[in-house]
């Protein structure tokens, strides 16, 4: 039976290209339902890779009890200064986040950009940050230091350009960069000069500190959730991470899978009609092989063996196309949790091309099934005169 599949097989895939323009349907059908697969998913892998690169192991997040992001959280100077003396927190950064209203290079239209107020721990806590162009700003004044991504998305965030935050002009007088993480979506200034400017006193809104050990986290998070001096709670960047991803990637990942199982049913009924047509076109040679002695076996199995190359060719096709076409493609979003724009990457991962690659295969095995059970199913005498 081997014998017969391997012979059967060769014998439609040397074929192939004298079916050439109907066996492309399926190449291009499949191809487009892995590469807008491929696609949108790399949109949510870029998103969460970008956010999973903020966190750090030793460094920890410490909000307002019952706060779950930055944007509604508040601590005061004491709250830092506490927490900057307990056991195990090696260095601490009281931080101001708030977000201004700035044109996009793209529309022009004004999108929520994150204003960081900091303090010089705060680079002491991201040992990531380094400026790559111009210099730090200087304490006490209105300059600013621009991510990476904040700089390629907003219009006048550049090295000596100034933008409007209430009502007066802030200089940009210097770009960092932070290993792709999410700070690369921010502005930073002096904290006092940002508590002045937006008025919130000497409040801040959260605070990062770096811990000894990692293995510390969970008992440090105990030991400020019992402590009756704080109404706060501390967490791990990567807990804080995650949280924030996760309602944007589920619902790209949702819309993602939605949109291709709608493609994946119009490319499984290209699928059927094109093997359907290659089976009728070839009744008689099928009828001939079955009245030599060839089983219904190694016929289901060589048509079937023909759909899934093509279908593995389009899959490959897509997936070179999603890799090539978007991969490193850098766009932003607004974070729905946070309220601001975050600049990051499409991610085209191996996982991503892999599970194209099984999107295809599976549309090739429904696509082949029907019609190559038919082509073992039609009696020989019948086929042999062209019926």
């Amino acid at each position: 039976m081997f014998g017969q599949i391997l012979e059967i097989t060769v014998m439609n895939l040397r074929n192939l290209p004298t079916r050439l323009g109907s066996s492309s349907v399926i190449v291009v059908g499949i191809a487009g339902v892995v590469g807008v697969l491929i696609a949108i998913l790399a949109m949510a892998a870029g998103f969460e890779a970008t956010l999973d690169r903020s966190a750090n192991p030793n460094r920890v997040i410490i909000l307002r009890g019952g706060s779950s992001d930055e944007m509604s959280s508040g601590l005061g100077v004491n709250d830092v200064r506490i927490l900057s003396t307990l056991e195990g927190i090696v260095a601490t950064s009281g931080e101001l986040y708030t977000v201004a209203d700035i044109p996009k290079r793209s529309s022009g239209l004004d999108a929520n950009l994150v204003v960081r107020g900091v303090s010089e721990g705060a680079f002491d806590v991201r040992p990531e940050v380094s400026i790559i162009e111009g210099r730090n700003f200087t304490t006490g004044t209105s300059e600013i230091i621009a991510g990476r991504g904040a700089a390629a998305e907003f219009a006048g965030v550049e090295v000596g350009g100034k933008i409007p935050i209430r009502q007066s002009e802030w200089t940009i007088v210097g770009i960092f960069e932070a290993d792709g993480s999410a700070y690369e979506s921010e502005i930073w200034t002096d904290l006092a000069v940002a508590q002045s400017a937006f008025r919130r006193g000497g409040t801040m809104s959260s605070a990062r500190a770096i811990v000894a050990d990692p293995a510390m986290v969970s008992s440090l998070a105990e030991l400020v959730d019992e402590d009756p001096r704080l109404d706060l709670k501390l967490q791990s960047e990567a807990e804080f991470f995650s949280s924030q991803s996760e309602s944007l990637t589920t619902l790209i990942e949702t819309f993602g899978y939605a949109v291709a199982y709608i493609m994946a049913v119009g490319a499984v009924f290209a699928a059927l009609n094109t093997m359907y047509s290659a089976v009728v076109t070839r009744t008689v040679e099928i009828a001939t092989l079955r009245a030599l002695g060839f089983g219904g076996a190694p016929v289901v199995i060589s048509v079937m063996i023909e759909a899934i190359v093509l279908a593995l060719i389009g899959g490959a096709l897509g997936a070179g196309i999603a890799y090539l076409g978007f991969n490193g493609f850098t766009v932003s979003t607004l974070n729905n949790v946070s309220f601001s724009q975050v600049a990051f990457d499409f991610a085209v991962t191996p996982e991503l091309i892999q599970s194209g690659i099984g999107w295809s295969l599976a549309l090739g095995l429904i696509g082949g099934l029907f019609p190559a059970v038919r082509a073992a199913r039609l009696p020989i005498t019948l086929a042999l005169r062209g019926e």
